[in-house]
């Protein structure tokens, strides 16, 4: 891995594109953050080589092939030292179910993003999980009715481009 450099603002614009489309060819990459091709590559792949670009990969429409369920869940873990979040965090890495987990502030610890056929099979994961003793005091859970958007995008020039 190379060691970090100074983004510049065509560095942002090549993130920003290649987030919304990975399969973007080098040649559009580069007429769109105006750059000539080879040093759009060039760029690309120092931002690949630095950790900036972590993988690339396809968005499913899950809808096609079945219907699922998305559930939002807090959990509240009984203990709070750094070795009960450790085993909590190393169990739930293990369930392809759970997509999102995030520590979290306020009231409970961790809010966990579940996506599954349904309810009986959410209860079925969340059964095992408590039998498993990791640490889990109580769960709140919250079925999504409807989904009216989801960015896959992050508004990186946004972010960062007044950091420059």
């Amino acid at each position: 891995m190379v060691t970090s450099f100074k983004l510049d603002r065509i560095d942002l614009r090549i993130l920003a594109h290649l987030q919304k489309n990975g399969r973007i060819t080098n040649v559009e990459l580069s007429n769109a953050v105006c750059l000539s091709p080879s040093p759009c590559l060039v760029r690309v792949k120092r931002l690949e080589q630095a950790g900036y670009i972590t993988s690339y990969s396809a968005h499913i429409d899950l809808a096609k092939l079945g219907d699922v369920l998305t559930v939002f869940t807090e959990i509240t873990l009984s203990d709070h030292h750094a070795e009960d979040f450790s085993r909590f965090e190393k169990s739930i890495r293990q369930v392809d179910e759970i997509i999102e987990c995030h520590l979290v502030s306020g009231g409970y610890d961790y809010l966990l993003k579940f996506v599954v056929r349904g309810v009986n099979h959410y209860q079925t994961l969340m059964e095992g999980l408590l039998e498993r003793n990791i640490g889990i005091e109580k769960y709140f859970s919250y079925i999504v009715i409807k989904t009216p958007f989801v960015k896959s995008h992050l508004p990186i020039e946004q972010l960062f481009s007044q950091h420059l």
